[in-house]
């Protein structure tokens, strides 16, 4: 689940209380610890959360380490480079970022310098053992199969596979790719998943009514071996709705097995 409560005890009950088993932190960047001591302070807030393993998440609007402003791209991968030591010192080992997120067009955008930035900051989350990975949008380059296959070979960053994104994106929706696509090139490097039904503009994220709705995503994140399932919904119903239908969908899945383990 997401960090959508404010009071990490309160997050830390809600999660006991409802069976999850770890939290995707997505920060803010407007509350980013400014000094050591907030950092210091930072990292023992987050101690509160134990036993959960927590997972990092970059949600940053138009902050892009590919702008064609050198100040503005300079800014965006100190950021991220001082988000990797952040969650370095919180014993963290996955963090994700975007590019171009919140833009509504990429012509401030440079292919080259992105590739360049994002290959630096996977090298640079190795020398603090942490995985850095992409994850795709629902517009823009990473909205694109085919560039996204790109940026992760060739900046040798790991994948964070938004199910929803892959619904929204034009390239999905006019059926000139599938939303398996996103991922079939690097099955290897999925390691975090974003689970909702769909994204619509002015509403934001929407919950499946039914296992239907995401079976077919959720069978090929089975097939990739992700583990790590981010129920991306951020207000209580809509969150357990979806939780009830992963639910299903896991104990239909055991079902299978000890179907076919009886035939046996």
């Amino acid at each position: 689940m997401c960090n959508f409560l404010d009071d990490n005890e309160a997050l830390r009950s809600f999660a006991l209380d409802n069976d999850f088993s770890g939290i995707d932190w997505s920060f803010d960047l407007e509350n980013l610890p400014k000094s050591p001591k907030d950092e210091s302070f930072w990292v023992r807030s987050m101690e509160a959360l134990s036993p959960f393993e927590i997972r990092y998440h970059c949600p940053f609007l138009l902050l892009d380490i590919g702008h064609e402003d050198p100040l503005e791209q300079k800014r965006a991968v100190d950021v991220f480079a001082r988000i990797i030591r952040l969650v370095s010192k919180a014993g963290g080992r996955y963090l994700t970022i975007h590019v171009g997120l919140g833009h509504d067009t990429t012509r401030r955008l440079l292919w080259e310098r992105t590739v360049e930035s994002l290959r630096a900051l996977v090298r640079y989350g190795e020398k603090y053992n942490i995985v850095l990975c992409l994850e795709n949008l629902a517009w823009g380059w990473t909205a694109k199969p085919n560039l996204f296959e790109k940026l992760i070979r060739l900046t040798g960053a790991a994948v964070t596979f938004d199910i929803g994104h892959a619904r929204a994106c034009d390239a999905v929706r006019t059926q000139e790719y599938a939303f398996e696509d996103f991922i079939t090139p690097h099955m290897d490097r999925v390691r975090n998943a974003h689970i909702y039904h769909d994204e619509i503009d002015g509403i934001g994220h929407i919950p499946p009514d039914s296992l239907s709705d995401i079976s077919d995503r959720l069978e090929l994140l089975m097939r990739c071996g992700c583990s790590w399932w981010t129920l991306e919904i951020r207000e209580t119903e809509g969150l357990m709705k979806t939780k009830q239908v992963v639910d299903r969908y896991f104990d239909k899945a055991a079902g299978n097995i000890e179907t076919r383990t009886a035939a046996r």
